[in-house]
This record gives structure tokens, sequence and C-alpha cells, in this order.
């Protein structure tokens, strides 16, 4: 059950860990407000990438983390796990929140991008528990976004959030879906909010021999592919007969004939894309027949 107190609850976490700035900006943003009461849960250490992995052998270890106007503990798991412990009431007192918010992300999450992304899954998993959740991510590129942008993409966003509120306050926000939103490169001069679909945009990864051991610092979101970033990283010599392979872009790539409705083509055009999802995973439905037909031949 949501908080019944006179200021709605938030709560935020993220994938990029919780000393990103894109997740810091946010919760400013949320406090500065005076509107709502603010908790945080995210990732001790950057999780991009990670989807809707979920830690179950271990404990997690939840630690203070002094953030200006919200409690907030910096988690030893995954989006998802930060997720379900920060809606759980076990780690607030018994305060569990009215909406989650999942960001913002460094790097767009559109198209086949939302099956890896651990922002996305973050909103899902509170979505999933019956809590409405919003993921929020912007559009970085290499040698034209600097972090401010994540300072504007924040605030953006900021009237969408309040908007939502209110349709929870009132009753009338829908239960079967949750918002993918995605923030235009040049925040400060989006086209406005547009509701998109999901595309088949996708980051095409590839893999490359190397003998560096030292994790990038790149996600695969931000990644340039022809930037030279091994220069300074550690030379594994554990053993000549090891293999070590890095993942590299090849391309990006999205089908152009799907519409001005899709998520990533709006997005390049300059609009905020709100994109509903769900948490299952259905197949086409033409697609039912065929396997039907096949199941009557065995």
């Amino acid at each position: 059950m949501a908080s019944t107190a006179a200021q709605p609850v938030v709560m935020v976490t993220n994938d990029d860990g919780i000393d990103a700035p894109g997740l810091r900006f946010l919760v400013d943003q949320l406090v500065a407000q005076g509107r709502y009461r603010v908790l945080v849960c995210a990732p001790d250490t950057d999780r991009s990438g990670v989807s809707h992995c979920i830690t179950w052998r271990s404990p997690l270890s939840c630690k203070r983390v002094d953030i200006t106007g919200a409690p907030a503990f910096g988690v030893s798991g995954t989006p998802a796990d930060c997720a379900s412990l920060g809606i759980s009431g076990k780690l607030f007192d018994g305060l569990v929140p009215d909406l989650v918010l999942s960001g913002i992300n460094i790097g767009s999450n559109c198209g086949f991008h939302v099956v890896y992304s651990g922002t996305v899954a973050g909103a899902r998993e509170a979505f999933i528990y019956g809590f409405p959740a919003l993921a929020m991510s912007y559009n970085w590129v290499a040698g034209k976004s600097s972090v401010n942008d994540l300072k504007v993409a924040a605030e953006v966003c900021m009237p969408l959030i309040n908007a939502v509120m209110v349709e929870i306050k009132n009753g009338t926000y829908p239960k079967g879906s949750f918002l993918n939103i995605d923030v235009p490169t040049d925040a400060g001069h989006h086209k406005g909010y547009k509701i998109t679909k999901q595309g088949k945009f996708m980051a095409r990864i590839g893999w490359e021999p190397t003998a560096y051991k030292k994790p990038a610092v790149e996600s695969y979101q931000t990644a340039n592919v022809n930037a030279d970033t091994e220069n300074d990283m550690e030379v594994d010599s554990s053993s000549e007969n090891d293999l070590l392979f890095k993942r590299v872009i090849v391309k990006r790539s999205y089908d152009e004939e799907e519409g001005d409705d899709i998520d990533y083509k709006s997005l390049v055009d300059g609009y905020i894309t709100v994109t509903p999802l769900v948490a299952h995973s259905r197949a086409e439905a033409d697609a039912i027949p065929y396997y039907k037909a096949c199941l009557s031949r065995i």
C-alpha cells in the first residue's frame, strides 16, 4: 500500500550508481519542488546493462549515503534489487512510495536496448509489484553532451512527473503499463512530449580480442567505436593460455520503415519520447496460428 502521508512519496533508483550525476540532479529537482517526500535506493556502483538481473544467493549490503533532502542507501545489488527493496517497506521504516523513478540514465534506452537496460528494469520491477513507475534516460552523444545536460534533462522531466503524480493521487492513473522516457540530446530545445512505440533500434555488438583486463569506462549506450581507451589499461599477465575479448559497437541501426511514432526516430527528431511498456513478452499475434499448425503435425 502506498503512503497516505500529506506529501506524496517518490523513490529514486538507477543503474549508473548512487553517485551518478543523473540521479543526483533528479533528486535535487524533486527536493527543490517541496511537494514530495523523496527516498533513494540505488546501486552502490555502476550496474549499467545488467537488465533485470536479481541477487538471490547473497544478502544485500545497504549503506547510508548523504544526499541533501532525501534518506538514501547505496546497495550492493542490481537496479531490480534496489527497486524491490525500496518498495518493500523494510528499508525506509515501513514507508513505501507512491511513484518509483529510475534514472536519469546516461544514454538512451530505446528499441531493443530496453531488454538490456538496468534503468528500465528498475521501473519494471516496481511495476510488476503494482507501483507506478517511470524509467528516464538522456540521449548522451560523445563529444557533444556534457554533465550539465543531465541537469536540464531532469528539469524537463519534472512536468511529466508532476502530471503523473496528480493522476496517481486522483486514482485515474492506469495500472496496465509503466513509462519509458527518453530525453533528446539538445534537451533544452526539445520539441515537446510525444507518445511513442518501442521500435527496433539496436547498437549491434561484436567482439574483438584484447590484452587488457580493466573494465571499459563507457557503456554500450555511450561507447564511441573509434575511441582508443586502452592506452592506460592494465595488461593482463595472468596466463598465456587465457583469451580475453572485449565488446565493441559494430553499428547502430533501426528500421526506417517503422513510422513516425517510434521511440528512437522521434528521439533523434528532438522529442521527449514517452513509451508505455509492459512486463510480459508476447509474440506477434500472427505468429500464433503458425505455431499451432506446427504443433498439430507433431
